[in-house]
């Protein structure tokens, strides 16, 4: 039975959102009309001020995507996909990135978890020997084009839902189990393992971290720091 890891990737491996770079990219290469920008400025400016929460912000930015992928072709989506990985796949938190390494030394299935397009996930992932990617998986119509509807949107929702079903699949363990996010999305999954870690967590994550005792981890500059409440 293999031990498993579980890494959430924006924020958490990644010191971006992929999707926020994908749409960005998609801007830049006209295959978004800057007019996309419009509806997630507000949110990102009052995120940027610390006046707004980057939920808010992330939350525009999926709707600015989700209203605009359709009809567009999975060719054109998947070069610049590409493009945006090459650019940005090294700027990552140095915790994250020495912890898989660790983690694969020692033999561990290492999974990746999120919400971003399993497209760009895959590309992204490739480069830190992930050995299986979870990501929102978007259907594609005749011609190979988008229609906007996310395929399986009830697996990607809840991250403990993916867990069980790779379980299911046989030859895994959750003994030693480890797994690793930064928001209050990821509460699912961390409290399924058997050693959690709060990455950079947002208020939210911070305070159940707080109430079950589970170690949170900084990353600031060049220092990683350990927090035991």
């Amino acid at each position: 039975m293999k031990k498993i890891a579980f890494f959430d990737i924006d924020g958490t491996v990644f010191r971006s959102s992929l999707l926020i770079e994908l749409v960005e990219g998609l801007i830049r290469a006209e295959v978004f009309s800057p007019e996309v920008r419009m509806k997630y400025k507000d949110s990102h400016e009052a995120w940027w001020n610390r006046e707004g929460s980057y939920e808010a912000y992330i939350n525009d930015v999926v709707q600015a995507f989700m209203s605009n992928i359709k009809g567009v072709h999975y060719g054109v989506f998947a070069d610049v996909g590409r493009t945006v990985v090459e650019a940005q796949s090294k700027r990552v938190y140095r915790y994250t990135r020495d912890l898989i390494l660790d983690l694969k030394a020692k033999g561990y299935c290492v999974v990746a978890i999120s919400q971003s397009p399993k497209t760009i996930l895959d590309e992204f992932c490739a480069s830190y020997g992930f050995d299986k990617v979870y990501g929102r998986i978007y259907e594609l119509g005749p011609r190979d084009s988008f229609t906007g509807a996310v395929v399986d949107e009830v697996l990607i929702k809840d991250k403990a839902t993916i867990i069980d079903r790779l379980l299911e699949q046989g030859g895994y363990t959750l003994e030693g189990s480890v797994g690793v996010g930064d928001t209050e999305g990821d509460i699912s999954l961390l409290t399924k393992v058997e050693m959690p870690v709060c990455f950079n967590p947002n208020m939210k994550l911070y305070e159940h971290a707080k109430k079950m005792g589970w170690p949170v981890v900084i990353e600031r500059k060049d220092v990683v720091y350990t927090i035991n409440e």
